[in-house]
């Protein structure tokens, strides 16, 4: 029976001592049975949780109990917090169990699961290895604390992606601008994907290359377009002679005939802090969804600055891609689109002549 009257105020006849024992013996009957009932409540199942928690609550305060037993009653209470997925009360309610007992397992090893199911590892691992210094032989524990273990290698493992993403991503930004190389916001994205350009380790960019068939809509992807690499030694390989185009039953594009251009007039360009979230697409640095809705703002605001005719510029075949991306006029839309046409098709005069313009995307 704990002692609950406040120091100072003990009684001073033999009568009101036996009241008080009676009324402590009262209320610790009473904790005693709210507690077997909040039990009774937890074996009943999930419906039943909240009559659990609230018989241990009402138990706890009858203040009745000793510190072993109201040590039980928190344990109880955190083991129904942790059922419902209320792990901040659940580790709460453990840490008051072990207030009062440190040496309650029970308390410790949900200590430790409350901790984990709120990511933080290293404090269940501390429950994990306090509650095996008492019970060794644990084999729950010793289950948890390598849960919890491997689950740590894995934030260590993501965490280095993420740092080696962020630190790839900034040397792609800083690489594009010593280039002086200006980068827009995406045009095709259902044709490219997140394809990304690479630097390797003799500081050369490799980028994915879109080649658009105006006329059709059709489309070739070069994979690794080296930024050394001439254009024509591509376009020798995409338009060989044994290897026509499916769709061009009547030969208009045929290496002699084709001709490439890009876009003047592919919208602004994308700051510094857009560019590096564009490059970290797709990686475990991703921003997972963070700033969607300035993004669509963003689009809406290129578009209205990009609603004039395209201007053509042609390409000179015998450059270097290098050459071409650092034309002042050139806003790569995050990878490199140039326009095929043919000098033998009819198509030819109506896009020199600005009657064709990409689709809205």
């Amino acid at each position: 029976m704990a002692l609950w009257m406040e120091k100072g105020s003990e009684p001073l006849t033999e009568t009101e001592k036996a009241d008080l024992e009676a009324i402590a013996a009262i209320k610790e009957s009473s904790a005693f049975e709210l507690k077997e009932k909040g039990n009774q409540y937890v074996k009943m199942g999930k419906k039943h949780y909240s009559d659990a928690i609230d018989c241990y609550t009402r138990a706890i305060n009858q203040k009745a109990l000793s510190d072993s037993e109201t040590s039980i009653l928190f344990s109880n209470r955190a083991l129904v917090n942790l059922l419902l997925g209320n792990f901040r009360r659940a580790l709460n309610d453990a840490n008051d169990a072990l207030k009062l007992l440190p040496s309650n397992i029970k308390a410790i090893y949900r200590a430790a699961k409350a901790s984990l199911s709120l990511n933080l590892l290293d404090e269940a691992q501390d429950y994990c290895q306090m509650g095996l210094h008492l019970d060794p032989n644990n084999e729950e524990l010793k289950k948890l604390d390598n849960q919890i273990g491997i689950k740590i290698l894995e934030n260590e493992k993501h965490e280095a992606e993420v740092s080696k993403a962020v630190a790839d991503a900034k040397e792609l930004v800083s690489a594009m601008e010593s280039r002086g190389l200006k980068i827009g916001k995406a045009m095709y994205r259902e044709l490219t994907g997140l394809k990304k350009p690479v630097l390797d380790k003799s500081n050369i960019l490799h980028w994915p290359v879109l080649l658009l068939y105006a006329e059709v809509m059709s489309s070739d992807f070069i994979e690794d377009f080296c930024e050394t690499d001439m254009f024509s030694d591509h376009l020798d390989m995409v338009f060989a002679e044994d290897q026509p185009l499916s769709w061009d039953v009547e030969n208009n594009y045929k290496r002699e005939f084709i001709e490439l251009y890009y876009d003047a007039g592919s919208g602004p360009r994308l700051s510094k802090e857009k560019l590096l979230r564009y490059l970290l697409e797709g990686t475990a640095a991703a921003s997972n969804g963070e700033g969607n809705g300035d993004e669509e703002k963003d689009a809406v605001e290129d578009l209205k600055q990009n609603t004039g005719s395209p201007k053509w510029i042609k390409v000179n075949e015998r450059r270097t891609l290098y050459d071409v991306l650092k034309e002042s006029k050139f806003i790569i839309p995050e990878i490199p689109v140039f326009y095929v046409v043919s000098k033998k098709s009819s198509f030819y005069s109506k896009f020199k002549d600005g009657k064709w313009a990409p689709p809205s995307v």
